[in-house]
């Protein structure tokens, strides 16, 4: 009997497999990628950690990791992905691509709040300096969401929050001023992850559930990025959500404000990179948009703990250059 004969291998035979291989090698980086930043991030410093010491579990080296290395890289993880969410949910109430909280007035509220909480309450700790500065930066939010409401057009938008955060900066400076605060403010509001240690950090994890909560409501805060109109067909309480995203961006703004300062450009980079890359649909987007604030922010810092090694360079300064320079990119990719 003549025996079958297996069919020509064409040129597509024995690929089946690559697009789930591509698949699984693209979700595979970004995994090893942010894995190798926290590595560096925790063995990169002024101070040597030799690994003889820490399988030992004390020794300096064991105490510089667990009292100062850790603590950072924790911040600096809930600190990007925390802005990087901010950024996103800012840009689905007021549906404009160009806004964050470093552009509608959020960090300065929460500067001036922090600001009458250190002088009329200076025996405070930081869970009332977080509440002050959250109930200032959520009614700055409100007010600006009231404003755009009435503006025509969108594009004004960016315009009209840089005019607003001018007069709420100014408002904070002269109160400083007038406190004779004003050098000790323009101090610790510049963002610097050089000052968290055990201890001193542990407000900016209430980013987490807030992240969390964020990821729960994604799919109505998707819907709000349609506009009230049609959120409103589709039975969903607009006005109730976007006071909603509010409070958590508010949440998030002040904690992350009290525990390293102002950080600009990553609510407003990360969001645009992946919406490019996924969409709006922040039920799937939304977890790459923390990991990727977070990973903007390790190397920031990572780029200002090494451009002047031993000294360090504050994350407010590399992360203004990178996301400038960032941004700037987008929209000059984005005319062509």
């Amino acid at each position: 009997m003549d025996r079958p004969v297996a069919p020509a291998a064409g040129p597509g035979a024995g690929n089946d497999c690559r697009p789930w291989r591509r698949r699984g090698m693209g979700r595979a980086l970004p995994g090893a990628l942010f894995a190798a930043l926290c590595l560096a991030s925790l063995m990169v410093g002024a101070g040597r950690m030799e690994l003889a010491q820490l399988t030992t579990f004390s020794g300096e080296a064991w105490l510089t990791l667990t009292a100062s290395r850790l603590p950072r890289l924790a911040a600096v993880v809930l600190t990007g992905a925390g802005l990087a969410v901010c950024g996103a949910v800012l840009q689905q109430i007021l549906r404009n691509r160009f806004v964050e909280p470093a552009t509608t007035g959020g960090l300065e509220a929460a500067k001036l709040g922090i600001l009458v909480a250190l002088t009329l309450l200076p025996g405070a700790g930081q869970g009332v300096r977080m509440v002050l500065a959250m109930a200032f930066c959520l009614a700055a939010s409100l007010i600006f969401a009231v404003i755009t409401a009435r503006l025509r057009a969108t594009v004004l938008v960016p315009v009209a929050g840089l005019m607003y955060g001018s007069v709420l900066g100014a408002l904070a400076e002269f109160y400083a001023y007038s406190r004779n605060f004003l050098q000790g403010m323009q101090g610790w509001m510049l963002g610097d992850f050089s000052k968290v240690v055990q201890g001193s950090y542990e407000v900016v994890w209430l980013v987490l559930p807030v992240v969390a909560a964020t990821y729960v409501f994604a799919r109505r805060f998707t819907l709000i990025g349609m506009g009230a109109e049609v959120a409103a067909s589709l039975g969903l309480g607009y006005r109730a959500m976007v006071v909603l995203g509010l409070v958590l961006v508010s949440a998030t703004v002040a904690a992350t404000v009290i525990t390293v300062g102002a950080i600009p450009f990553v609510g407003l980079v990360v969001p645009n990179l992946v919406s490019l890359w996924r969409g709006d649909d922040l039920t799937r987007t939304l977890p790459m948009i923390a990991a990727g604030g977070a990973m903007l922010l390790l190397i920031c810092d990572l780029l200002g703990r090494l451009i002047i090694w031993p000294y360090e360079v504050p994350v407010g300064l590399t992360g203004g250059g990178v996301g400038g320079l960032m941004f700037l990119f987008l929209i000059l990719w984005g005319r062509r």
